[in-house]
């Protein structure tokens, strides 16, 4: 079975991520993050994290990839920010705030990740790691 065969639940979200409808395209990024390693998904989440027609879809993937608590879900959140025009940028750094600045925990998580990501090998990454390491050293 592929991800993409219509019986299944991420075939399902795959399906959703094309709609029409923000509110569906939201809930398939949320449904899809759990999935992100897999390549057909992180392909969507991608462009759900960039979607062009609405940013509620944007912060909602955001966030369920951000609530993942890992390096794989912040990657690919820093990697859109730094694709993103203005307006979508805003939408990624409010997920980042609404998951990982919250809590004492949240920053130390938050922090401890991006430390790892200074040296990922997408540059692009490295360079957004680097600039809310910069920005909590700046408040701190």
């Amino acid at each position: 079975m592929t991800l993409s065969d219509p019986g299944d639940a991420l075939g399902s979200a795959l399906r959703d991520a094309r709609s029409a409808s923000w509110s569906v395209r939201a809930a398939a990024g949320r449904r899809l993050a759990g999935a992100a390693e897999d390549a057909e998904v992180a392909a969507v989440l991608r462009r759900l994290l960039l979607d062009g027609q609405d940013t509620a879809v944007t912060q909602d993937t955001a966030e369920a990839l951000l609530e993942r608590g890992d390096a794989h879900g912040l990657r690919m959140v820093l990697a859109a920010l730094a694709r993103a025009d203005d307006d979508t940028a805003d939408h990624l750094d409010a997920a980042v705030d609404n998951v990982c600045r919250q809590s004492d925990e949240g920053l130390a998580r938050l922090e401890a990740l991006c430390r790892a990501l200074v040296s990922d090998a997408d540059a692009s990454v490295r360079d957004e790691a680097r600039e809310i390491l910069r920005a909590r050293d700046d408040r701190g």
